[in-house]
């Protein structure tokens, strides 16, 4: 292991009592979804290595500086792997980026989201105490799951330091099916299959293309393609790589880029533009020429949220703000976690006032 916890703690205290901001880096492989304009950098990426993992158990702790492809390469080398198929965005992400950014893959349809699998945190609150929560277990401490808060708050509310994460076992094979179809019959078709037992892990529709995913044994798939029908990619795993890296020629549009998370549910937006939909309807992706007011408003009218990922105001990478009690929520959470909010500034929600 490098690197020591000390030096950490003892920077955000000298921040704290300067009232001196703090931008928290790790591999900088998604700084680009994060605007935080601070006095000073902390860097977590010295503070590196697994502190323990018990295959048997399907657990596993590592320091927050731990470049994410040394945890794949060592669960895989026990035949286990991350439920939620993380993006990388670049070869230097780490383990502590993945858990701050919640971002999760195309398995994310089947297996659930990185917030799903975080079982314990240890962290470094806005006072530079370093703070354990959780566990090795499910069960978590009376009052909110901090563990989870930490997920998808972008260090706003303390220094990821430590994470322990439950894994699973890797799938036996994986088949890829392909069907020519409209939007429409393509979400109505993924939606009936997520009624039965399919072995399906992942999907996608873009330009006239439904595929999925499916995993298990092999013999399982054989009987399900019969069942399903369609028809082989035989490059399959390159396109799942490639959709979850953001790879593909689709996320290289000079078009403002958005993200929109809705209900699985809900049919075709009407929004002009390119469109590929994930997580078996759950996620699109739109690149477009409509303005954000409509494209939230959109969102919001389908049960979701939009996020412009790039072609915007790069001073304001972010979803909506909340507002209401929400947003009273999330002031609230900063306050106890951040009083004096040096963590990552300027994060919405998280605002002064």
């Amino acid at each position: 292991m490098q690197g020591e916890l000390e030096p950490l703690c003892a920077q955000v205290r000298q921040a704290y009592e300067a009232k001196r901001s703090l931008r928290i880096r790790g591999g900088s492989s998604k700084s680009f979804l994060v605007c935080s304009a601070a006095h000073e950098v902390l860097d977590l990426r010295l503070y590196t290595g697994i502190v323990d993992y018990e295959p048997s158990e399907l657990v596993v702790t590592a320091r927050a500086g731990t470049p994410l492809i040394t945890l794949e390469r060592l669960l895989e080398e026990n035949g286990q792997m991350l439920a939620f198929e993380p993006p990388h965005l670049g070869l230097q992400a780490t383990v502590g980026g993945m858990v701050a950014a919640g971002l999760s893959g195309p398995r994310r349809m089947a297996q659930g989201a990185v917030r799903d699998f975080v079982l314990g945190v240890r962290m470094i609150d806005g006072q530079g105490r370093d703070l354990s929560f959780g566990g090795r277990v499910i069960k978590n401490v009376a009052g909110f799951d901090v563990s989870r808060l930490m997920v998808g708050a972008w260090g706003s509310l303390g220094v990821l330091t430590e994470v322990t994460l439950k894994v699973i076992p890797r799938t036996h094979a994986q088949l890829t099916l392909e069907w020519s179809l409209s939007e429409a019959q393509a979400l109505q078709r993924i939606n009936e299959w997520a009624g039965q037992p399919w072995p399906i892990t992942a999907s996608s529709y873009y330009q006239g293309r439904l595929r999925v995913r499916l995993e298990g044994p092999r013999k399982a798939l054989e009987s399900s393609a019969v069942h399903l029908g369609g028809k082989e990619v035989l490059e399959g795993k390159g396109w799942w790589i490639g959709l979850r890296e953001q790879q593909l020629d689709f996320f290289m549009t000079p078009k403002p880029l958005w993200r929109m998370a809705v209900r699985t549910t809900t049919g075709p937006l009407g929004l002009s533009g390119q469109t590929l939909v994930e997580w078996g309807g759950g996620l699109r992706w739109i690149a477009c020429d409509h303005g954000p007011a409509q494209v939230h408003a959109m969102a919001r009218e389908a049960g979701g949220h939009a996020q412009q990922w790039h072609g915007g105001d790069p001073a304001r990478p972010f979803p909506e703000p909340p507002s209401g009690a929400l947003l009273a929520l999330h002031r609230n959470l900063k306050k106890v976690f951040d009083p004096a909010g040096i963590l990552n500034p300027g994060l919405p929600g998280f605002l002064e006032g």
